[in-house]
């Protein structure tokens, strides 16, 4: 069970728990919370989804090629930009001619990562990747898309051919190594993004916390001392909420920028 229900999950429990419940208990799945049994991480998620899609719904309304507004610009910066890291540099950089066909799948998952990392600057949210069930389930996403890709672009035969190695003999060593390196991209995706999400946000907490306990202290020593030192608990969340924001978007690039590299590997012309 989590350490305290954040107020949205109450109001996703409130509004979709019983028919969660009802599904759990058809596929005779026990929550761990029967009360409550959508967990922090999932409300937020559903939140984030429910949000990207207003966000986005409302900025397709005020679309223009000649007079771009401030949130189209900063938009079209996720997708090219003079630095050339956005998601249709990377694509065409390092695939090709054709790599813009896996935009929708790889900016969106990219996109997900990135509004999950910052949720948690609003206050009363937490960051639904500091938690590595979600971290596993987009990297899920990510190998099992360019895996497919690779199918389809080669055909299963030619594609899995790649696994057994240029010399049959070595085959059978060819295919276990080959599975623990796709199996060892799961894991570098997924732990990659939890620790750095889970470590940005005890940070926060922690160093705040110390700075609430010296403001305390110095409070109940002299209103005075207590006033000069509220200036740390002012000062730190400004300090780590810019780090945060820092480590959010350098993740949400990275959990972009390594599915398209492992895509390239997948579609090659030389498997």
């Amino acid at each position: 069970m989590e350490h305290h229900q954040l107020w949205i999950t109450g109001v996703v429990n409130k509004l979709l728990g019983k028919y969660v419940a009802a599904v759990l208990a058809f596929l005779h799945i026990k929550a761990s919370d029967p009360a409550h049994p959508i967990p922090n991480h999932i409300a937020v998620e559903l939140v984030v989804i429910l949000l990207a899609v207003v966000f986005f719904g409302w900025l397709r309304t005020r679309l223009s090629v000649n007079r771009p507004g401030i949130m189209q610009q900063l938009c079209e910066m996720l997708l090219t930009n003079p630095m050339g890291i956005g998601a249709r540099d990377l694509l065409d950089d390092i695939i090709g001619h054709h790599g813009r066909s896996f935009l929708p799948v790889v900016g969106g998952v990219g996109l997900f990562v990135l509004f999950c990392n910052l949720i948690s600057i609003i206050p009363g949210f937490e960051s639904p990747t500091a938690n590595i069930t979600v971290t596993i389930g987009c990297a899920l996403v990510a190998v099992s898309y360019y895996h497919y890709s690779g199918i389809r672009h080669h055909g299963a035969r030619r594609y899995l051919k790649q696994f057994l190695g240029p010399l049959l003999p070595m085959s059978p060593l060819m295919v276990i190594i080959e599975t623990v390196s796709h199996g060892a991209r799961i894991l570098s995706l997924s732990v990659r993004l939890f620790a750095n999400m889970f470590v940005s946000e005890l940070l926060y907490g922690v160093f705040l916390g110390l700075a609430m306990l010296a403001f305390s202290a110095g409070w109940n020593l002299s209103p005075v001392v207590g006033g000069m030192i509220l200036l740390f608990p002012l000062t730190f969340p400004i300090l780590f909420i810019g780090l945060h924001i820092f480590v959010a978007v350098l993740q949400g690039f990275v959990f972009t920028l390594l599915p398209i590299i492992y895509l390239s590997g997948a579609v090659a012309e030389e498997h």
